[in-house]
């Protein structure tokens, strides 16, 4: 009797022993998995960060009204059309930017303000630029191609390939249409922003760049769309590779263009749309010519069938996306609304600035989980799907606590990287438990919006993003930063607010949902718009 028992309790121990193993073997190949698609993502978003940078800087030395007219280009035009096209990547960001300094350069510019305002940015490591180029270009463009992320990584994950290259196809010409509908607003830059009250000069030199950023905006159709379709079969590395080649030779043309030919403006400008076109065409290259065998079969017509589905659910995309590129810009405009706050703005752009290089990581593991789930319920794996969210939100989450005490212990200390003001370090301090909390929300919010597209969500988050933003965070921030006189904490609490409430919303729905229904949902969809590989065939070969 007392043999059979031990001999239990050993058969027991030995299967515990065994599902632990498996359990860590589990985690480690997941954690591969995971990091393949995150560890380039993050790397191509710091890259990007810098040929922005870069183009801020050498434009900023051709002089005011250049840099003035290059911000505003930027902040508001290239948003806006990056924005359309398709999410921000992520417009998950704080935009960092005062824009009502911006919008009202024009009384700078009487009162001989401008170079004051330029000189203060650059005084505490304001950068306009470099914190709207990636995360508030992101929205439309983003808005768009998000869409082939669901479909491209649950295609891939049901194996089947060659509706990758289909997806992709669609996406271009859906892009394309949209950007052309984008055009007017490039082509009608001078009058438009005239008629908004803006200084003519600035509004002049505005209208010029605008020209030249049409090339920009029909490059995020290839860039956005490649880089969906490469992260979506883990090939992100060539991605990566191309970026820190691309910001190579931006530094370099900038110089020569810039300072040493003296081209001046043109000169920025054109290495600017080459930093942003070398990466694309490496992609297509990349793609075109053998990179990826299995999900490029060639240019077929059967990408002209079934676009409406592919729009609608873009659309979608699209609207969760834009909501929160707007509730941030709001939130910023209010800011700099504020009275008496000159001390309290330049800490604030400090928080925020740090807060944008900070989100990059975030934006990553977003990119990761959204591959992750979608690959995992395209194989039809709903274990693996779950799994794969909790390791993805527990990774991000035990980074952001680690940058969350950080930046508690640091407090003030980080100010002095970007000011040698101890008034605006003290504010910075103030500030840094919003900062902190930021952070923490950060590390999670983007992972569980990554989740939501890999499983197709896109509208329902879209929903909680009107509730949580806009019924919530912006009323409050208004209240408090108004009405109780907290001014930018006031503001930014409501901002914490808005974020927290979404998250908990979007926590909730990733828990209760059923993942073995997500998988049928998925088979659903794939097999909706399936197309046989022996028919792409023969359509290739007409």
């Amino acid at each position: 009797m007392e043999g059979d028992i031990n001999q239990k309790l050993l058969t027991e121990t030995t299967k515990n022993e065994e599902e632990e193993v498996l359990f860590k073997e589990r985690l480690w190949t997941e954690m591969k998995k995971l990091w393949i698609v995150a560890g380039p993502a993050i790397f191509t978003r710091f890259s990007t960060f810098g040929v922005t940078v870069i183009s801020q800087a050498f434009v900023g030395h051709l002089g005011p009204t250049e840099l003035a007219a290059f911000s505003l280009c930027f902040t508001v035009l290239l948003r806006f059309g990056n924005g359309v096209l398709r999410f921000s990547e992520s417009v998950l960001l704080v935009k960092i930017f005062n824009l009502n300094e911006v919008f009202h350069l024009d009384m700078m510019v009487h009162r001989g303000r401008l170079q004051v305002l330029i000189s203060n940015l650059k005084h505490v490591g304001f950068h306009p630029l470099k914190d709207d180029c990636i995360t508030g270009l992101s929205p439309s463009s983003l808005g768009m191609a998000s869409a082939l992320e669901t479909l491209c990584g649950q295609a891939f994950g049901a194996k089947q390939y060659h509706m990758l290259g289909i997806y992709l196809q669609r996406s271009w010409m859906v892009l394309f249409a949209t950007a052309l509908c984008l055009l007017p607003i490039y082509i009608f830059t001078t009058p438009i922003l005239i008629a908004l009250g803006q200084d003519e000069t600035i509004a002049t030199v505005a209208g010029y760049i605008s020209y030249w950023f049409i090339g920009i905006v029909f490059s995020f159709i290839v860039s956005f769309t490649c880089q969906m379709f490469l992260q979506a079969q883990s090939k992100n590395m060539i991605i990566a590779y191309l970026a820190a080649f691309s910001i190579g030779i931006h530094i370099c043309l900038s110089w020569l263009l810039t300072v040493k030919l003296k081209y001046g403006l043109s000169g920025a400008l054109l290495s600017t749309i080459l930093a942003y076109w070398i990466p694309n065409i490496g992609q297509l290259l990349f793609i075109t010519c053998g990179g990826c065998k299995d999900t490029w079969k060639g240019f077929s017509m059967l990408a002209f069938k079934d676009l409406m589905p592919v729009v609608k659910l873009s659309l979608s995309s699209g609207a969760m996306l834009c909501l929160e590129l707007w509730y941030n810009t709001i939130l910023v405009l209010l800011t700099g609304n504020l009275k008496n706050a000159q001390v309290a703005i330049d800490a604030l752009a400090i928080c925020l600035n740090i807060n944008g290089w900070e989100m990059m990581i975030s934006l990553g593991f977003l990119a990761a989980a959204s591959v992750r789930v979608s690959n995992e319920l395209g194989r039809g794996s709903s274990k693996g799907a779950k799994f794969s969210i909790m390791t993805t939100t527990l990774t991000s989450f035990c980074i952001g606590c680690v940058l969350f005490v950080l930046f508690l212990f640091l407090r003030g200390r980080l100010a002095y990287i970007f000011t040698e003001s101890e008034e605006v370090a003290n504010a910075v301090a103030d500030l840094s438990p919003l900062l902190a909390c930021s952070i923490l929300l950060n590390s999670v919010q983007p992972v569980l919006s990554g989740v939501a597209v890999g499983a197709g969500w896109q509208s329902i988050v879209a929903w909680v993003n009107i509730a949580s933003y806009y019924l919530v965070g912006i009323p409050i921030g208004v209240v408090l930063g108004y009405v109780f006189k907290m001014e930018v904490k006031g503001v930014w609490v409501g901002m914490l607010l808005g974020t927290l409430l979404q998250t908990v919303t979007l926590i909730i729905i990733t828990w209760k949902t059923d993942w073995d229904k997500q998988v049928l949902l998925a088979h659903s969809r794939v097999n909706k718009w399936l197309v046989p590989e022996s028919r792409e065939t023969n359509s290739n070969q007409e």
